[in-house]
């Protein structure tokens, strides 16, 4: 294939990152904007020796999974991939991407994944603006231009509001600013930057600046699971709530545990994590890298470990202790497919089980696939 060559072809799939995949002259080619069951028209941009990257240029044949996407800046904006497919095609897409990620990353055949269903708009609690010329911008669809926004049918309701009504302000000397809003909580880098937010039963307190999870909703029904899910585990030791951010989950989590294990590498967050979970009776603090918190221990860890890694994963020292010395249970929390079935191997070669997986549908419109996965230990002692 040549670069420049035209081809019509019908797309077969979607791929992670939220591209349409087709079979050309037996390769594989990516084309966004593209749905399942299209009939289209393309040109290829780049060929590479087994597949290649396509441009749509018409669709001939509409999938009936196709729709109507709500946001005027679609296909400009570099937010969302997926607004011109129906939902329930959205999570099917999603659910195959995460399997077949497992099994071909992993080598790991996964359990029947469950579905934790979002608002398809409207949901987004936590969004990151760029600046330019005193105006919130997103950045453009692979470049680094900007796209000047008035509003944002992802964004939760308080958001979108101060979109419409331009209440949204750039802080002075900054490329990009981060605003969360739920409930009375309307907070933004620049202006009221610390604040509490109503998760559930619980007031956490959350700084802008500082990651907290994006979609309130699925959050909340995430934490749910979590609590059922600690109840099987032995209380009589502790919980360690790995890459800890404000210790939202070892806020729920850790009643009932004789102590807590926070780590988390910004000393900000952590100390917010600290506030959060006050109540508790034991609470051990680590400003560290999971890789500096293996280097301070050397037993095996006794207690229920939740892990919440960036879409980094874990570190290789840390998913090797945990295959030779982790707990009976883990809760991996994922934003990567790629890095847990990566970080699911070492594990289940070390002895774990993956018991369970659940997706979590946190950010619809676009491709990013958010998870649970459960492991307990099948071998290699207690």
């Amino acid at each position: 294939m040549a670069i420049g060559e035209a081809f019509s072809a019908r797309v077969e799939g979607i791929a992670a990152g939220g591209a349409g995949i087709a079979r050309v002259d037996g390769k594989s080619v990516f084309i966004d904007m593209t749905a399942p069951g299209d009939l289209i028209k393309g040109i290829i941009k780049k060929d590479h020796k087994t597949w290649a990257i396509g441009e749509l240029l018409e669709v001939l044949e509409p999938s009936p999974h196709r729709t109507r996407p709500l946001c005027t800046h679609y296909g400009l904006c570099g937010g969302c991939s997926l607004q011109h497919l129906d939902y329930e095609s959205q999570i099917k897409a999603k659910t195959l991407i995460l399997s077949d990620t497992l099994k071909r990353i992993g080598g790991i055949d996964p359990p029947e994944i469950r579905v934790r269903k979002s608002a398809p708009y409207e949901y987004r609690n936590r969004v990151q603006f760029h600046s330019a010329e005193d105006s919130p911008c997103f950045k453009q669809k692979r470049s680094s231009g900007l796209v000047t926004v008035k509003d944002c049918p992802v964004a939760e309701g308080g958001i979108r509001r101060a979109l419409r009504e331009g209440k949204i302000f750039p802080p002075k000397g900054r490329n990009r600013f981060t605003v969360y809003s739920k409930g009375d909580c309307f907070l933004s880098e620049g202006g009221i930057e610390q604040g509490r937010v109503l998760i559930l039963s619980k007031s956490l307190i959350l700084n802008a600046g500082i990651f907290f999870q994006s979609n309130a909703a699925m959050l909340e029904l995430l934490i749910k699971d979590l609590i059922a899910l600690s109840f099987q585990a032995d209380k009589n030791h502790s919980l360690a709530d790995i890459y800890c951010g404000v210790g939202t989950f070892a806020a729920f989590l850790g009643e009932g545990f004789s102590e807590i294990d926070l780590v988390e590498e910004n000393r900000t967050a952590l100390a917010l994590a600290r506030e959060n979970t006050q109540r508790e009776k034991k609470v051990n603090c680590y400003a560290l890298s999971d890789t500096d918190w293996v280097n301070s221990r050397k037993e095996r860890y006794r207690g229920f470990m939740v892990l919440d890694p960036p879409r980094e994963g874990l570190s290789g020292l840390f998913r090797e202790y945990l295959a030779g010395s982790g707990p009976i249970l883990i809760a991996y929390v994922s934003c990567d497919p790629a890095t847990l079935a990566r970080d699911s191997k070492v594990l289940v070669e070390g002895g774990y089980n993956l018991r369970d997986l659940t997706l979590y549908d946190f950010f619809p419109q676009t491709a990013h696939i958010e998870s649970l996965a459960v492991f307990d230990r099948t071998k290699n002692g207690n």
